[in-house]
């Protein structure tokens, strides 16, 4: 177990998106977030306290979570510095960059020397099996996205936090190092071997009551051509009933590809839909989810206006507005 409470590491992440991992930490576990620590240059604030390694241990700190998620999943000599610095003060170390903690030999060797443990949570630790497209008891539901880190995990949080709230049967189940830092456990998708992807979110969301709710995170997007192959792995592997669209209209273009453009609404809606009734005829697409995070209230409130006219679908920003419209959807199908 990753001990508790956490420091997040910011690093020199060149904006707020870089931060994700930590984000979600700081969101949806609040309780363990004791501060941040940002290096020279660092482009992201979380509104924690910046800390050094002393004052955080000072203040409970136990274990230094890598808060970013840098393109390629790396971990750069500056920070290695502060890593190793890190165990010697007697923390611990957790990432989810595909570059492994374990795999750094000077890491390892200090860690070692001082007793601490490193958490690498992008490390599939199940064999798990082949996709096999046999239909399962229980609901699920997936949100799609126009681009990549667009709000499809705190779509599925939100979700499964309303639909607790009601009394309803919900699980929020987390495929990516965000989620299951969040939650603890967990498919980290995107490091399963490519065969195995679909079979291991059959496995993460098995057989269920008629009546529960699956929320499963999203990853990468269908129009994404560095990262579509995990989306695909969800849609077919999640057999989702549902479909939320996930949207961030502010986006100059696709997510680290300047030369793509995100599709429409629209676009996304028959794609997506389409793939997913391969592996489950009756799914249906049944509200949009779009964070309006870089936009003024009643700006936000318009265009999730102009979004529901267009599109015929419920539209919320479930992490600023609440997802009970989302809920309801789900509800109305069940």
């Amino acid at each position: 177990m990753i001990k508790t409470p956490y420091l997040l590491f910011l690093g020199d992440a060149p904006d707020q998106l870089a931060a994700k991992v930590a984000q979600g930490i700081k969101d949806w576990r609040p309780d363990n977030a004791v501060g941040q620590y940002r290096m020279e240059g660092c482009g992201a604030d979380l509104g924690l306290t910046d800390m050094n390694l002393v004052e955080a241990k000072e203040a409970g700190a136990k274990t230094l979570v890598i808060g970013v998620a840098n393109r390629g999943g790396v971990i750069s000599a500056e920070w290695k510095k502060v890593l190793v610095m890190a165990l010697e003060e007697g923390f611990d170390l957790a990432s989810g960059l595909h570059n492994l903690l374990r795999d750094e030999p000077d890491l390892v060797a200090v860690a070692e020397a001082t007793g601490r443990e490193l958490h690498d949570v992008r490390i599939p630790e199940v064999d798990y099996p082949i996709a096999n497209g046999v239909k399962r008891k229980g609901k699920r539901c997936l949100a799609v996205g126009t681009d990549c880190s667009v709000g499809k995990m705190y779509t599925a949080l939100c979700m499964d936090a309303e639909m607790k709230k009601r009394g309803l049967k919900s699980s929020f189940r987390a495929t990516g190092q965000t989620g299951i830092l969040i939650t603890g456990d967990g498919v980290p998708l995107d490091a399963v071997i490519a065969d195995f992807m679909a079979g291991s979110v059959e496995w993460l969301t098995p057989d269920n009551d008629d009546d529960h709710w699956d929320h499963i995170e999203g990853q990468g997007s269908l129009f994404h051509v560095s990262y579509s192959g995990v989306t695909m792995a969800l849609i077919h592997g999640g057999q989702p009933d549902a479909l939320i669209l996930a949207h961030e209209p502010t986006r100059a273009h696709m997510r680290g590809l300047p030369d793509y453009q995100q599709p429409s609404l629209q676009e996304l809606r028959d794609t997506a839909l389409a793939l997913a009734r391969v592996a489950n005829p009756d799914c249906q697409v049944v509200g949009i989810s779009v964070n309006t995070q870089h936009m003024p209230d009643d700006a936000a409130r318009a265009y999730l206006a102009e979004v529901e006219a267009e599109m015929g679908l419920p539209a919320t920003d479930p992490f600023r507005y609440g997802a009970g419209k989302l809920v309801d959807a789900l509800v109305a199908i069940t």
